[in-house]
């Protein structure tokens, strides 16, 4: 099967999240099962890499021309890359916006990104199958469905949606509407609008033939009022048609066995690596060293009240007599920035933190931490948690969509489990999880066991990709049925 992958970002050449990590790992287990893959990302300033030009192409924004190139790059792993160029609205410092907030065009900019996409389908490269990603490439199904509903080039190319969090929607004003192109009739209930805003994800959830999202409780969740965002009402309407895959790892990359970024590889049966690790870390962080059997806790994160740092806020002082250190890898809310600047005032020599995103580093403190906290008001699914397990650091979680589907909560009793997790979103429940981890890790024995059970899980990209083959494959019967019902 041919399938082509419709992206805002993507690893190796764009990233600002997780999306960008499950768009470099699931094409390449696509492409290891025998299927054809392709990939169609942004050129954007920080993905400067050589390609051919393969097209140039005209797209219509309202009563505007703009003419996008599209280009070809190096394949990757048996990936193929195409990249939509348009340096007036890619090539910019950021992907999305910039300290003064999102970009001001970004319906415009992702309106020609998703046409420029069925532009590539029609005349470069034509799958069995797109799959778009998050609400910059929702107008996708949204145009095959509706302006080109009547092309027999596209009429049957089915369109899969993943939402990676339904918090990020793509919400702009009515009048936007027809700065992209799309005509008034579709500012309706039963389609773009929203609030009397226009909605790109919602669009994408009503026209698209299967939906999915990065885990099966966050597929359940989303169909409530609780975490659906306002769309719970419109994604219950597509139940039927919702299905939670979980997010894979990839294990080239993410394992201490094979990992070249980090002080030192270790294993499962031989731990020693990662006390080196540990003093690597703390180095990096300008920790003191002499506090080697300190419990370490690590964060990369996106410094979010969604991420639960509003939590971490209300009990950083408690936290702190427990006698742990922090490092934190991150950049988003400022006060949240301030917050760990601060504790590394108060606490000197005890809290770390580096403003921004390093791989390198946050592959250290992967293998260097002793915990990994995740305290995520929601988490549609989390890579970190996964990683977490493989490199033997116990994470500390909220029981919400990926977090909870996995990790198993450890039982001292029984000595089962692979982390810990609490329920209500509060700091004191919060700050009781932190605790009985500590307590465990005080315990030489059951923490080595804790961290085998983890280490020996096993979240690869393989299983997952088989759920996603053989729902592109009901996609593609569906629309297939869909258009000749049609036709009649």
């Amino acid at each position: 099967m041919k399938i082509l992958f419709v992206s805002p970002e993507g690893l190796p050449y764009s990233k600002t999240g997780g999306l960008a990590d499950v768009v470099q790992a699931l094409p390449k287990a696509l492409v290891e099962m025998g299927h054809e893959v392709a990939v169609l990302l942004p050129r954007y300033r920080e993905n400067q890499i050589r390609s051919t030009l393969i097209a140039s192409v005209t797209v219509a924004l309202g009563d505007r021309l703009r003419f996008p190139a599209i280009g070809e790059g190096q394949a990757v792993e048996g990936v193929r890359y195409f990249f939509v160029d348009d340096p007036a609205f890619f090539d910019r410092a950021q992907l999305y916006g910039d300290q003064k907030g999102d970009y001001p065009d970004n319906a415009e900019r992702f309106a020609e990104f998703s046409r420029a996409a069925i532009e590539l389908v029609k005349r470069v490269w034509m799958p069995d199958v797109i799959h778009c990603h998050d609400w910059q490439s929702a107008l996708v199904p949204v145009l095959l469905r509706t302006q080109h509903a009547d092309d027999p080039a596209v009429q049957a190319l089915p369109v899969v949606l993943t939402i990676h969090n339904l918090g990020y929607q793509g919400l702009f004003p009515q009048t936007d509407l027809r700065r992209i192109g799309l005509p008034d009739r579709m500012f309706t209930m039963d389609s773009l609008e929203f609030y009397g805003k226009v909605n790109f994800l919602k669009g994408g959830l009503i026209y698209a033939d299967y939906l999915t999202t990065v885990s099966r409780r966050y597929a359940k969740e989303i169909q409530t009022p609780e975490y659906g965002c306002g769309l719970e009402g419109v994604i219950r309407n597509r139940g039927e048609r919702l299905v939670g895959i979980l997010n894979g790892v990839d294990y080239a990359v993410w394992s201490p066995e094979k990992d070249t970024l980090i002080a030192q590889p270790y294993s499962a049966k031989d731990l020693s690596g990662k006390k080196i690790c540990k003093k690597d870390l703390l180095a990096a962080f300008g920790l003191r060293e002499e506090d080697l059997e300190r419990p370490l806790v690590g964060i990369v994160s996106r410094f979010a009240d969604q991420k639960g740092f509003d939590l971490i806020a209300e009990i950083s002082d408690e936290l702190m007599k427990e006698d742990v250190a922090i490092v934190a890898l991150g950049t988003g809310q400022p006060e949240y920035e301030k917050l760990f600047q601060k504790l590394g005032e108060k606490y000197s020599g005890r809290v770390g933190v580096k403003i921004g995103y390093d791989n390198g580093l946050a592959h250290k403190i992967e293998a260097g931490a002793d915990l990994f906290l995740m305290p995520s008001r929601y988490e549609p699914c989390g890579l970190n948690q996964i990683y977490s397990l493989r490199y033997g650091t116990v994470p500390v979680v909220r029981a919400t969509g990926g977090l909870d589907d996995t990790i198993e909560n450890y039982n001292l009793r029984t000595q089962q489990g692979t982390g810990f997790k609490f329920q209500e979103y509060d700091g004191e429940s919060l700050l009781e999880c932190i605790r009985a981890a500590l307590k465990t890790y005080h315990e030489p024995k059951a923490w080595r066991a804790l961290q085998a059970h983890g280490m020996a899980r096993d979240f690869s990209w393989r299983s997952s990709a088989k759920e996603y083959a053989v729902l592109y494959k009901m996609a593609k019967q569906a629309r297939i049925q869909r258009t000749a019902k049609s036709s009649k």
